[in-house]
């Protein structure tokens, strides 16, 4: 799989991935909170699915691992 999320995009998703697992253990959100698996997720690996459908990559120019 190829790396296609960048610095900054992957520690944007791991927190937002927290928060929201956060607010499903701990507040309003309840079972919908496990839909921040998808960001964790995603930004633990460095790669988006939805990103190489787009061809969207935020590694910059020729960091992108084959």
């Amino acid at each position: 799989m190829a790396t296609n999320v960048g610095g900054l995009d992957r520690m944007l998703r791991i927190v937002a991935g927290v928060v929201l697992l956060a607010l499903g253990a701990f507040g309003p959100l309840g079972w919908w909170g496990l839909i921040g698996l998808v960001p964790l997720a995603t930004g633990l690996m460095r790669s988006c699915p939805a990103y190489s459908i787009l061809g969207v990559n935020t590694c910059g120019i020729g960091k992108a691992a084959a």
